[in-house]
């Protein structure tokens, strides 16, 4: 797999109070990542895109919130999100480029 296909695979970091506390506390990352990507497929990204080893990779589909706009009901998009553990010693800083 090249790397524009695992580039490709992680969408964005999931920034929220929950995934700032397991950075902090267990060194575990959340991302959200496409619906068709696997396990091994994320670790490879990580590990590919930001030079570190990761230890696991749990993933599982958000389903998508059913919402009100304006007088018709609608639904939002299903997403996969993953919880990535690195090995001690290793980091990501989105800080920096």
């Amino acid at each position: 797999m090249s790397n524009y296909q695992l580039s490709d695979i992680l969408d964005a970091p999931v920034i929220s109070e929950k995934s700032t506390i397991a950075a902090e506390k267990d060194n575990r990352f959340v991302f959200r990542v496409k619906k068709q990507a696997t396990k091994i497929q994320v670790k490879k990204a990580i590990e590919a895109m930001f030079s570190v080893e990761v230890d696991s990779v749990h993933v599982l589909n958000v389903k998508g919130k059913k919402k009100r706009f304006g007088k018709t009901l609608g639904q939002r998009s299903d997403w996969k999100k993953a919880y990535v553990k690195l090995k001690p010693g290793h980091d990501i800083s989105f800080a920096t480029p």
